[in-house]
């Protein structure tokens, strides 16, 4: 028997309906016809058809275009913090699984994805961080994080604190104060220092979970990194968009015979060349602060034939659907320099990690700028995200990063 619906309704129009019934999570502004009962920002409403029939249970964001976002679409679920426990529980479980030993800086929670809508929970060893995009999540944070915290440690794991990474726009749009700052866990002070290390792919680096880029270190290029590893042996390989040098590291523990990394950051280099000293990788690394597209055209007019590998790992260029055109350009004009930089038979490794930047797009645009190099490409592997965030195939938006090695000639 259906349990005793006590939640007011937002009722969806019929084409929200077969959206939600083919399986994605979101029901849009224009797909709500009314919201019965007058609900708080943040809380949690049934979704029904006019008829009355039940669609799914999820958070009311009040003020944004996403205006209800599922998290069951069992009748019967009873969000108390037993549901919260479990649903943790089960994220955690499928790290595990997927991960093995890599758990100790992994993705923990990927939103829609592990039941969570707009929560990203990541750990860097004793350091969990979170952002939280969505006005429910706020609301259940101190249900959630201390469970977080109670799984976690009962699985053997040290937890020194919680450390959110809210200060993003993003927030604005679901009536949320932009901010950072630790999480105040009962019996659990504060660490002294934002600051951890993690070994990745057995490379040691500093993370700096209060001022790094999104939550500190980007960990879903894990096992992209370990692929050039493997493939950098006895190469002159040239990692643009470094970063705080994951690539570049990872290339050089593979046996690299020399490292070029380059990023427009000057305090990006720092911290890459700070991890080079770190793994006692610097004396085959050398470290350029520069903007990649001022530099390959000039290594490219210059005749350079220096590099036998180039990895190219750049920042999303387009966040929204309106820049995608603008974007293609860009991935385009860095991988056409890249190609014609390249010796017959070099390497090339090249990402995007914009949902806005569909494979099928990003693949016809390395073709176009093969074709216009003059050069075929010969894929060694097509790659995603590393599996601690994983693709649901009925949420096309968590599937976002590509990543491709081809050989040159």
């Amino acid at each position: 028997m259906k349990a005793v619906r006590n939640f007011p309704r937002a009722v969806v129009t019929p084409k929200g309906a077969r959206w939600v019934d083919g399986g994605h999570p979101w029901i849009y502004e224009g797909e709500v016809i009314r919201v019965e009962g007058e609900p708080e920002n943040g809380a949690l409403v049934d979704a029904v058809t006019e008829r009355g029939k039940y669609l799914g249970t999820g958070f009311l964001s009040a003020r944004s275009k996403i205006r209800v976002r599922l998290v069951s679409r069992n009748a019967n679920d009873v969000f108390d913090e037993a549901f919260w426990r479990r649903r943790i529980r089960w994220a955690w479980e499928y790290r595990k699984a997927v991960m093995g030993a890599d758990v100790s800086c992994c993705r923990v929670v990927f939103g829609e994805a592990d039941g969570f809508p707009g929560l990203t929970v990541d750990r860097f060893n004793d350091l969990l961080v979170t952002q939280t995009l969505s006005a429910g999540m706020e609301r259940l944070k101190p249900t959630l994080f201390p469970l977080l915290v109670d799984v976690l440690r009962a699985d053997g794991a040290e937890i020194a604190g919680i450390f959110e990474r809210n200060d993003v726009a993003l927030r604005e749009r679901e009536g949320l104060a932009q901010g950072k700052g630790w999480f105040a866990l009962d019996g659990l002070p504060a660490p002294e220092s934002p600051v951890t290390e993690i070994c990745e792919n057995g490379v040691y680096y500093a993370v700096d979970v209060e001022n790094g880029q999104k939550t500190g270190y980007f960990l879903d290029q894990k096992y992209n990194r370990r692929a050039v590893a493997q493939l950098a042996a006895g190469r002159r390989v040239l990692d643009c968009f470094t970063h705080t040098g994951s690539f570049a590291l990872n290339a050089a523990k593979g046996g690299a015979e020399g490292v070029t990394a380059v990023d427009v950051s000057a305090s990006a280099i720092e911290a890459a060349r700070a991890n080079a000293v770190r793994n006692g990788l610097d004396d085959r690394m050398a470290f350029l602060c520069t903007d990649v597209f001022d530099l390959l055209p000039r290594l490219e007019e210059q005749g350079h034939k220096d590099f036998d590998f180039i990895i190219l790992d750049p920042p999303a260029f387009t966040k929204s659907r309106d820049t995608a055109d603008s974007a293609e350009r860009g991935y385009k004009e860095i991988n056409l320099r890249a190609m014609r930089l390249l010796p017959r038979g070099g390497y090339l490794a090249t990402a995007s990690c914009s949902h806005f930047m569909p494979a099928e797009r990003f693949e016809r645009l390395l073709r176009a700028a093969a074709r216009d190099a003059k050069v075929e490409l010969r894929q060694i592997e097509a790659r995603a995200q590393s599996p601690d965030h994983p693709i649901l195939w009925n949420v096309p938006e968590t599937d976002y990063l590509k990543f491709y090695l081809f050989q040159v000639v």
